[in-house]
């Protein structure tokens, strides 16, 4: 399995709201509802952090899901932001990320 690192595009306004986030594309105005497991992988999208570690840290860590499960559907989460231009995704780590801060409450 090649290694995955996600970053969170600069073109997204995002919200946090009762424990999910809400996310709207600035190019088409689309509006997203993350889960809970979601928002914990767009919180960690920092570009430096390899998605096999976000969802063993972030999803197994936080809830009762195995591992491998729990990859294949953020793999499936990250290639569908990623398609609307939520997520960047890259085999490498995402230099270029800059340091971004918390969400708003």
């Amino acid at each position: 399995m090649s290694e995955k690192y996600i970053v969170r595009s600069s073109a997204v306004a995002a919200r946090e709201l009762g424990g999910e986030m809400v996310i709207m594309s600035a190019a088409d105005s689309t509006i997203f509802s993350l889960s809970e497991v979601a928002t914990r992988i767009w919180q960690a999208a920092d570009g430096r952090t390899p998605l096999s570690e976000i969802v063993e840290r972030r999803v197994c860590a936080e809830f009762d899901v195995p591992l491998d499960a729990a990859y294949r559907d953020a793999e499936a989460f990250v290639e569908e932001l990623s398609s609307h231009g939520i997520l960047r995704v890259s085999d490498q780590p995402l230099t270029d990320a800059e340091p971004r801060a918390p969400e708003a409450p």
